[in-house]
Order: C-alpha cells, then sequence, then structure tokens
C-alpha cells in the first residue's frame, strides 16, 4: 500500500535536500512499516515508505529505469494495480525486460512504453508520482474512484506532494492554514466534501480519475475516466449473471499477494459475498474479522442497526469453513482515542466510527497484511434510504442532507456571514449536478436516477473510501475494495434503480435485491434476506457521558479556539439541552459523532492558522 511524498523544483539544487525530504516521509511511517526509500536529483526529491505485498525483496522503492536517451524516470508509487500480470506479458511482448515480479516495476515500464496514455490501461487502487528527468516533467496520477489519496500544492517555482496532508505540511515552508472556503468544506458540506478540495489552504488534492502533469510551465490537471451513460437493455437474470461474472474475476485479482489476506465480514450481504467469493479461491484458510462496539442500554432501540453483526458473521464463517475472530472495543477505548481520526486524518473526523475501525484494523494488522472489505456496495447497488426514498431522492440538493442539519448551525453570526454556508452548498451542489452524463430523451425519473448515483459515486463514496484509507495505514493495513472496481461501475451506473431492487421480480423490491440474487448459492438464506444493518456506532450512554463532559469542559474554557468560529451559548444549549439535535459531520443520528466532532474541530483549530 505505501506512503508516497516528493518535492519537485525547477529553479532549485535539490540535491542537498536530504533531510527536508526524509523528514517528509517519515510522515508516512504508519502507512509503510516496511522500508523507507529516499531519491534525490537537480530538480527532484522523492520518498517513499513501503507496505511489502507482492514482490517482498524485489519491489523497493523509489524504483528508476533509464529512458530512451539514458536518463532515469522514477516513481513512488502507493497502491495495487490488479491487472499487472497481464500488462507485463503485454510489455514483454514489445520487448522490455523486467528485474523483479513487482507491479511498481510494471508501471515504470509501462510510462517508458506508453507515456501518460498508461493510466487508461490500469486496473486497481491506486496514487503514484513519476518524475521524467529528461522532460524534467512530474506526472501525479490517482485511481478512477478514489481510493488512494494524493494531494498536492504549489510551493514556490516547484510543488509538494505527499499521500496524506502532514507529509505535504512537515515540508518547512509550508503553512497550516485554511481560509474560509475550507472552513465551509468542513461545517457547510461534510458529508459531501468536494472533490479535488483539501480544506488546508493552497493544497489540492488529485481529483479521483485524474492525471496531474507538472512542469517548468505550470501545472495541469486532466481527466481520464468517468462514466458514462449508455442504455441497458438487459433483464434481472441476465444482469445477475453479469454482475456475478464481474464480481467473481474482481475478487480473484484483488486475492494476489505474497503476504497473509483476510476478509472483513460484518453478517451482511456485502462482506458476506466477498467472503464466500475469497473462501472459495483459499480453501478454508481465510480468516475473517469484525468489530463489536458498547450497545444501546436499550436492545433494538438503534433503529440504524436492527440487528447485531456477530451472529450472522458466525453463521457465514461456519457455512464457509473459515475462522472468525470478532475485535471488541470497549468504552474506555473509545475515549481514550477520542481523537484518532484527528491525528490520521489530519482533519476532524468521525468519532467513534474512526476509533472503532482503527481498533479493528489493528486486530486484523496482528495476522494479516491485507484484507478485503464491503465498502462501496450500498452506494453501487442502491443499499441507502437516500437513494429509494422519494423524500430523499426530490430533495433539491444533496439527496443525504434532507432533514439533516449540518455543523454550520452552531456558528457565530459573523463568521455565518462570511461562509455563507447555504449559498456554498448550493453551489456545489450545482456544480455537481453539472457532472452527470446523460442519456438524450430520458425522462424525469431515470435522469434523477442518474444523478443521484453519480452523487453518491463523487460525493459520498469519497468520505467512505478516505476513512477506510487513513484507518488502515495508521496499522500498515492494506484494506481492498473489490466494489470499487471501476468496471463495476460503469455497469451499474446504467443499471435502472427499479432493476438493482428487482422489482417485479420474485422476492424483489428489497435494497441490493440484484447482488442479492448475484450472490444466493453462496451463502445462508437468512444472510440474503437479512435487512441492511448499518456500521456499528457506539450508543452506550457512559460513552456519551464521557464525551459530553469533555465537551463542557471545551466550553467552559475562555481560550478554546472552537469558539473562535462556535458560538458559545449555542453549544452549550446543544450540549446541555437537545443532545438528539446536535448536529455532526455524517448522517447518522447519534450524539456521539456530533459530540466528537466538536472536540476534534477545538484540537484541529489549535494546530492551524485561520486566515480569511
Amino acid at each position: 500500500m505505501c506512503g508516497i511524498t516528493g518535492w519537485v523544483d525547477w529553479t532549485l539544487d535539490l540535491r542537498e535536500q536530504g533531510p527536508v525530504i526524509t523528514g517528509m516521509t517519515r510522515t508516512q511511517a504508519p502507512r509503510g512499516p516496511d522500508a523507507e526509500g529516499t531519491w534525490l536529483s537537480h530538480h527532484a526529491a522523492l520518498g517513499h515508505r513501503r507496505l511489502a505485498v507482492i514482490d517482498i525483496e524485489g519491489g523497493r522503492q523509489p524504483m528508476s529505469r533509464n529512458g530512451p536517451g539514458g536518463e532515469p524516470v522514477v516513481i513512488t508509487f502507493s497502491g495495487e494495480i490488479y491487472n499487472f500480470r497481464e500488462l507485463r506479458a503485454e510489455l514483454r511482448s514489445a520487448g522490455w525486460s523486467f528485474a523483479t515480479r513487482s507491479d511498481t516495476e510494471v508501471l515504470l515500464t509501462a510510462y517508458l512504453q506508453w507515456g501518460a496514455d498508461l493510466v487508461t490501461r490500469l486496473n486497481g487502487m491506486y496514487a503514484f508520482a513519476i518524475w521524467d528527468e529528461r522532460a524534467r516533467r512530474l506526472l501525479l496520477v490517482r485511481d478512477r474512484l478514489g481510493i488512494k489519496p494524493l494531494y498536492y500544492a504549489g510551493l514556490g517555482d516547484g510543488i509538494v506532494f505527499g499521500s496524506e496532508p502532514k507529509a505535504l505540511l512537515a515540508h518547512p515552508e509550508m503553512k497550516a492554514e485554511v481560509d474560509l472556503e475550507g472552513l465551509a468544506e468542513l461545517l457547510a458540506v461534510p458529508r459531501a466534501r468536494t472533490p479535488g478540495h483539501a480544506v488546508y489552504r493552497g493544497m489540492r488534492e488529485v481529483r479521483p480519475g485524474c492525471v496531474v502533469v507538472a512542469d517548468a510551465s505550470g501545472c495541469r490537471e486532466s481527466r481520464y475516466w468517468q462514466v458514462e451513460a449508455r442504455p441497458h437493455t438487459k433483464d434481472f437474470g441476465a444482469t445477475t449473471a453479469d454482475v456475478r461474472s464481474l464480481l467473481t474475476d474482481i475478487v480473484e485479482r484483488q486475492l494476489v499477494a505474497d503476504v497473509p489476506v483476510g476478509t472483513l465480514l460484518s453478517g451482511g450481504i456485502d462482506s458476506s459475498a466477498i467472503t464466500a467469493m475469497a473462501a472459495r479461491e483459499f480453501a478454508g484458510r481465510l480468516t475473517s474479522y469484525s468489530v463489536s462496539v458498547p450497545a444501546p442500554a436499550r436492545p433494538g432501540s438503534d433503529l440504524w442497526r436492527p440487528s447485531p453483526d456477530e451472529p450472522y458473521a458466525r453463521l457465514v464463517a461456519e457455512r464457509l469453513g473459515i475462522e472468525h475472530s470478532v475485535v471488541e472495543v470497549g468504552t474506555d477505548g473509545l475515549v481514550e482515542d477520542v481523537d484518532r481520526g484527528l491525528r490520521a486524518r489530519d482533519l476532524p473526523g468521525w468519532g467513534d466510527l474512526d476509533v472503532s475501525m482503527y481498533h479493528l484494523f489493528r486486530g486484523v494488522r496482528a495476522n494479516c497484511t491485507v484484507a478485503l472489505s464491503g465498502e462501496s456496495a450500498d452506494e453501487m447497488f442502491g443499499g441507502y434510504t437516500w437513494q429509494v426514498d422519494e423524500r430523499y431522492v426530490r430533495h433539491t440538493s444533496f439527496p443525504w442532507m434532507y432533514a439533516r442539519r449540518q455543523p454550520e448551525v452552531l456558528l457565530r453570526e459573523e463568521v455565518r456571514r462570511a461562509i455563507r454556508p447555504e449559498v456554498y452548498e448550493a453551489d456545489r451542489y450545482r456544480d455537481a449536478l453539472a457532472e452527470v452524463p446523460h442519456l438524450a430523451g430520458e425522462d424525469r425519473t431515470a435522469r434523477r436516477q442518474r444523478e443521484v448515483f453519480h452523487l453518491g459515486l463523487t460525493r459520498w463514496l469519497g468520505a467512505l473510501l478516505d476513512r477506510k484509507d487513513r484507518m488502515s495505514m495508521a496499522v500498515g493495513l492494506e484494506v481492498r475494495v473489490p466494489f470499487a472496481d471501476h468496471r463495476l461501475a460503469e455497469y451499474l451506473f446504467n443499471v435502472p434503480a427499479d432493476l438493482k431492487a428487482g422489482r417485479g421480480t420474485e422476492g424483489g423490491g428489497m435494497e441490493k435485491a440484484l447482488l442479492r440474487r448475484a450472490c444466493a448459492d453462496l451463502l445462508p438464506d437468512e444472510i440474503v434476506d437479512r435487512p441492511k444493518s448499518a456500521y456499528p456506532a457506539s450508543r452506550d450512554p457512559g460513552y456519551v457521558e464521557a464525551l459530553r463532559k469533555l465537551v463542557l469542559e471545551t466550553i467552559d474554557d475562555p481560550g478554546a479556539p472552537l469558539f473562535d468560529l462556535m458560538d458559545r451559548a449555542r453549544v452549550r444549549e446543544a450540549v446541555t439541552s437537545g443532545l438528539d439535535a446536535l448536529p455532526g459531520p455524517i448522517t447518522a443520528r447519534t450524539s456521539a459523532i456530533g459530540l466528537s466532532y466538536l472536540l476534534e474541530l477545538d484540537r484541529w483549530l489549535s494546530r492551524v492558522r485561520v486566515v480569511a
């Protein structure tokens, strides 16, 4: 998986800047616990922290190879290329030879063969930088759905980049600043962050499916992939067969590794399907993992999670003949690590949803280096309320914001006037809709279905993938997401919502009916028919009360930076009399998320400078 970073400047000599690039690289140490490397030339300094997954001995980075003129081309790469074997065979037939078994060398050679067009040939999750010494050009590339992160910022007559903001901020000339637009991203559209927006002033994130080319003349970003609107004429049965075929190929590709592989198994249809397909390949040599958090005071009172995961996860594991392990996270662990998301993300996070995932991944990492996840299935197959409930679908902004309040409702009035959250949200929503491709002649319903799918793919999904990446990389675990394969996205974008729900078919009308039918022969009926149960959020009264006390202490602190933005009286009222209405950064109705967000925001603001 790894962590990458670098600094390129077309006017400076960077050959003596080893300490700077080493410092930037070491901020990424959790992402790559196995090895560290740097590479310096006159105008480029690249760094790499390695999590060894394929070709343990041969895949060290940064990796270089001489181009046609003898000058080196150098790569620093994070992620996995799932079709690297086919690409290597194609490159060999073109006359290239290879010294390693790594996908890194395949990427580097593909650039020498095809230039920047290599991106159209890749299947995988990846973020990489290629420095071409002869052309004095830097190429930054991010995978199609944004599974792997990559940030960059202009600096003097050059550019700095890295897997996480902390790598860029480790450069002595980079400043941790946030402006009003960055605050609007955090407080007005926290669940629908704008692709490419990094919150920090002057920093950008390479947009999913895009390439950034930087040279002495400037920096240019271009798109190499997006879903396209096409007619879908197949019936439910034929579509089911296509989905099964695609998923089988995807999972087989994503099981390739030279290290132990496991799966994340909640007992829902998404993770169960991936685990069942993986178990067929590993023939009983697989271990699955789930997480348990403190339960609500009254069993069954959590409408977000109508049933516990453990019985269903164990049922799947027993049926498949594999081992299953439950990682338990207590209230004390949740409180002690309350700002775990902040440390991993460099931004305020999702409280116990981050902390429990961190503990889950740490438990998995004790035995495995790679884990497959069911993440992204809801986005692809229509598993969320906001994709199917007409009240949400018809909402005049992002559908998941229907009947939800954002953290901006707690702002001081002068800050609200400066940020203009309603205008900012409306502008970002308009921009998002402008990106949606449509078919000529589509009726209003079909047109809106495409919009909702595209909004989920480009605005909602990114937040989940970002959390998964930060929490897994904080413990050096590579988590692969088969449902985020771009071929599946291309196919399902054109499948009507009624077909995904199987309406008009026997047993249809249930969310993700298409996925359930595609995997029905692999799983017990109890799993195939189990209603959606969301990722566990703690509703333990003891945890909520511990957070409330911490927030009250912050309210009583006259120097708390939180109240440079938030209205102290409004926050106090919300915390003391109306926890159920306390807004948070996500749509889950849990006061703990809103409380932890206030704590993380306060701690983050103590580390950054707000500029108008």
